[in-house]
């Protein structure tokens, strides 16, 4: 069904509420609308579990606990609404413009599922419930709308921004002082584990680390041999990326085997005390003033992210614009279209018009069909005899 469709369903069934099932008693729970999105709706729920996920990432990333949690919460969620408004509308132009994210969806969760090494369905989809809260059919969902997020900002967006060579080259100009450099490199890693082995295992980890370094020199994308082989977690999850390090920074074996290295060089296996290391030399940073086209890209990234955000935020205004919204009184959206009305529409306070038989009858179009089948809840006069006896 269609964005308009839904636009009349919501029309006239003025309220939604979405249910699911109580495991405790099979009841029914209820969950509060608290706006109306085209053809979606936000509840409640949606909100409360956005500002749960807030709190565990702050705790987690920036170890705030106490009243400094507490205030940096209450700092996020006041847009909680605005951004779960901003992914529906952007979601509802992805499936306006036909975008399809079906192959990249699937390719990321067959990655998802080999990362972790959990060949069996039913058991991966258990543990994602387990990792993220959710039904796995909820994260499958999650995970799609994220991806078409990305493919209409990217598309509506992010192509219409141009930055400027001439403005780029005159900001390195002006700048010279935040490209001085020290000299550094920069690294991937592949960790084929040892750990808890046999010397079978030991072996066949070593010909396996092998068979990736050779794959990693062949021209096979060293991210993505990491991301799928790597048995360190972290940096598997980062496609191997271990970071920049300056001279001194490193164990000095592996320095000295590196650090004259050029661009793209893989290492052969390193044994190491978890098992084998290999490693891609991305980047050697020499030491000093960096030259413009080393630093075109960082530059670039700065003018862009400087136009992006107004941009988005432009597009955004323009969907709202455009959409039927309705907004429950105590919510606010603060990306909200100037002049754009959100009010709020209570079915149980909307009375149908309604009109009188007599000015039915009176209407050129009706006075013969009036005439034939009487209105509900009037009466038609006998004024002539039956010759039925």
């Amino acid at each position: 069904m269609n964005s308009m469709k839904w636009f009349s369903c919501l029309a006239v069934a003025g309220v939604l509420v979405t249910g699911r099932l109580s495991a405790a008693d099979n009841n029914p729970v209820l969950e509060e609308i608290v706006a109306k999105v085209n053809g979606d709706i936000v509840t409640f729920g949606e909100i409360e579990r956005t500002k749960r996920q807030i709190e565990a990432e702050l705790r987690t990333s920036q170890n705030l606990t106490g009243v400094r949690l507490q205030t940096a919460v209450q700092e996020r969620e006041k847009d909680i609404l605005r951004e779960r408004i901003d992914q529906l509308l952007l979601v509802q132009k992805g499936k306006e413009l036909a975008i399809n994210v079906d192959s990249e969806l699937s390719r990321y969760m067959a990655d998802l599922q080999r990362k972790f090494q959990i060949a069996d369905p039913d058991k991966f989809q258990a543990f994602v419930r387990e990792q993220t809260g959710l039904p796995y059919e909820d994260y499958r969902a999650e995970q799609k709308n994220a991806m078409i997020t990305q493919k209409v900002i990217r598309d509506q967006v992010g192509r219409t921004i141009n930055v400027p060579r001439e403005e780029m080259q005159k900001y390195y100009n002006d700048h010279k002082d935040e490209f001085m450099r020290h000299e550094r490199v920069f690294l991937r890693q592949i960790i084929v584990s040892t750990e808890g082995k046999d010397a079978a295992g030991i072996a066949a980890a070593e010909k396996k680390a092998k068979d990736l370094s050779a794959r990693a020199k062949k021209g096979e994308k060293f991210p993505e041999l990491a991301r799928d082989n790597s048995d360190n977690p972290t940096t598997a999850q980062q496609g191997g990326d271990m970071g920049n390090w300056q001279k001194g920074a490193l164990r000095k074996e592996i320095e000295d085997l590196i650090w004259d290295k050029p661009r793209g060089y893989v290492s052969d296996p390193i044994k190491v005390q978890e098992g084998f290391l290999i490693l891609k030399v991305d980047e050697h940073q020499k030491e000093g003033l960096a030259s413009y086209d080393e630093v075109e890209p960082e530059i670039q990234d700065k003018f862009y992210s400087q136009a992006f955000q107004p941009k988005i935020r432009d597009f955004l205004t323009k969907l709202r614009q455009d959409a039927f919204l309705e907004i429950k009184p105590g919510w606010v959206d603060t990306g909200a279209a100037p002049g754009k009305e959100t009010a709020w529409q209570d079915p149980a306070q909307l009375k149908p018009e309604t009109i009188k038989a007599k000015e039915v009858a009176q209407t050129p179009h009706f006075k013969k069909l009036f005439r034939i089948i009487p209105m509900p809840g009037t009466t038609t006069e006998r004024t002539g005899t039956s010759s039925s006896k």
